[in-house]
């Protein structure tokens, strides 16, 4: 919808229309339609969005499917359903109020295990844009018995050749946000 002026003379039947709703008549007097109006939502951005969203989610997924066998010695990293999208949109969110956008942020992706941080991969949005803040994403090991019982007993001399390790990921993660240029100095911010 759009608005090109103002409703100079005031349409009753929108201003009873309004009173019945509970607006309080004398408030009224100096109404104007357009200031009430809810603005329609932007479909394009929504959808441009949702399309970075599942951009990032694919880049996540991807950094570490490269590290479970150059970084992590295991075949099968499991993660937990809509994990990197819930990730994807709190980086969005974070690089939201951010001069660049996501376009001026690095990603440094790790993985804590045992209370061991781990460093697999670091992603770089868009290597044209200077990185205005940084942000550390740190995946948690599943702490399942289940997992560590199965190793102790697939860990024996006559299957390592053939079997290697499934790593479980938690639902929980960290994300801890660093500006790299800031008036006040080094801000952080972890949710």
């Amino acid at each position: 919808m759009v608005a090109t002026s103002s409703l100079n003379s005031k349409n009753s039947a929108s201003i009873s229309e309004l009173i019945d709703r509970g607006f309080p008549p004398g408030s009224l007097s100096d109404f104007d339609y357009w200031d009430y109006v809810v603005p329609e939502p932007n479909l394009n951005e929504a959808v441009f969005e949702e399309t970075t969203c599942q951009s990032l989610a694919k880049m996540l997924e991807n950094s570490l499917s490269k590290s479970k066998q150059t970084k992590l010695g295991c075949s099968k990293v499991l993660v937990p359903e809509k994990l990197t999208k819930r990730i994807a949109q709190d980086v969005l969110r974070l690089s939201s109020p951010e001069p660049c956008g996501l376009r001026g942020c690095i990603i440094h992706v790790n993985l804590e295990i045992e209370n061991v941080c781990k460093k697999l991969d670091k992603i770089v949005c868009d290597s044209s844009v200077v990185p205005t803040f940084e942000l550390t994403l740190v995946f948690k090991q599943e702490n399942c018995s289940w997992s560590s019982f199965r190793d102790f007993f697939f860990s024996k001399a006559r299957f390592t050749s053939g079997f290697k390790r499934t790593l479980i990921l938690s639902p929980g993660f960290r994300l801890v946000k660093r500006k790299l240029y800031s008036l006040i100095g080094t801000v952080i911010e972890e949710c």
